[in-house]
């Protein structure tokens, strides 16, 4: 059985109208044109499914039936429509994103601010992880992109456009006041205690990569998940962190903690936003990504 969606369409209407004339109205075609697709329908059914009334038309036994199950479809299409529009207007719809959480802080929530006041619906969903993660969430197709820091292993499976910079270094308290106004040399580093990263984060593989360069392996007394616990950790003098400088800022400003001056800074290193090469974004993730790239 071979039948139009549309004959469905006219019957839909027409059975929850009880009229010819209203479902023609609704539909914006002849009141003819009605007749003849619901004759077609019956035809096809090989059955009726209207009897007339003198206020309209009625179900038949058989038209009830049919209506029970082709009510609930219609209904279903109109709603994935109504849906649809909604998502194609920003009234609707969902992010997910993929950030640690120092491109989280420094660079993306302004970003989030601004977009969540123009588009309160919108439902924005942040996987806080280091970037070997984020990447595998991308990768997954979990997350329509990703915030991430460099250093990180290129793929054809992603794009990344650069998007700011931030730069790593050692800061400290009191305790070693000691190396405040003199050059440390970073073999130097070696014989300090450290406070840095776990070893699965980007920051951590690229202030290692550039101490071994130099011929230095840090031996950390403490590893941390966040930057904002190693900052603290630093506070309280329990050791020479390695941060974005960023983390550090307010406590350096406050003079709780002094930032070491290296014989040789550790170069700037990017952020960027990582995009997929084989996975959709969502029609709202193109729009947050119009405004930072």
């Amino acid at each position: 059985m071979n039948v139009s969606l549309e004959h469905y369409r006219v019957f839909y209407y027409a059975a929850k109208l009880k009229s010819v004339t209203l479902a023609s109205e609704r539909l914006y075609i002849s009141q003819p044109a009605v007749s003849q697709s619901l004759k077609q329908l019956e035809q096809s059914l090989g059955c009726a499914l209207f009897f007339r009334t003198p206020k309209g038309v009625r179900l038949t036994p058989e038209g009830e039936v049919l209506f029970g199950y082709i009510g609930q479809g219609i209904d279903m299409i109109m709603s994935g429509e109504r849906k649809l529009e909604e998502m194609l207007n920003l009234e609707k719809g969902e992010i997910r994103i993929g950030a640690s959480d120092m491109t989280l802080r420094f660079y993306l929530l302004p970003f989030l601010e601004k977009f969540h006041k123009s588009y309160p619906d919108i439902k924005i969903s942040v996987s806080n992880a280091p970037t070997p993660e984020t990447m595998a969430f991308l990768k997954a197709g979990r997350i329509d992109f990703g915030i991430v820091s460099a250093p990180f292993d290129e793929s054809s499976d992603f794009k990344s456009v650069p998007v700011s910079e931030v730069t790593d270094v050692f800061v400290a308290g009191s305790r070693f006041s000691w190396l405040k106004d003199k050059t440390v040399s970073l073999c130097e580093l070696e014989r300090l205690p450290t406070i840095c990263l776990e070893g699965n984060t980007s920051t951590r593989r690229f202030v290692d990569d550039f101490l071994k360069e130099n011929n230095v392996i840090l031996k950390p007394e403490f590893e941390l998940a966040t930057s904002d616990l190693i900052v603290k950790f630093a506070e309280r003098d329990m050791g020479i962190a390695s941060v974005v400088r960023s983390f550090a800022e307010e406590s350096v400003k406050s003079g709780a903690l002094f930032e070491l001056k290296l014989e040789k800074e550790l170069p700037a290193r990017k952020i960027c936003i990582l995009t997929s090469t084989k996975n959709p974004i969502s029609l709202a993730g193109n729009k947050l990504l119009k405004t930072m790239i």
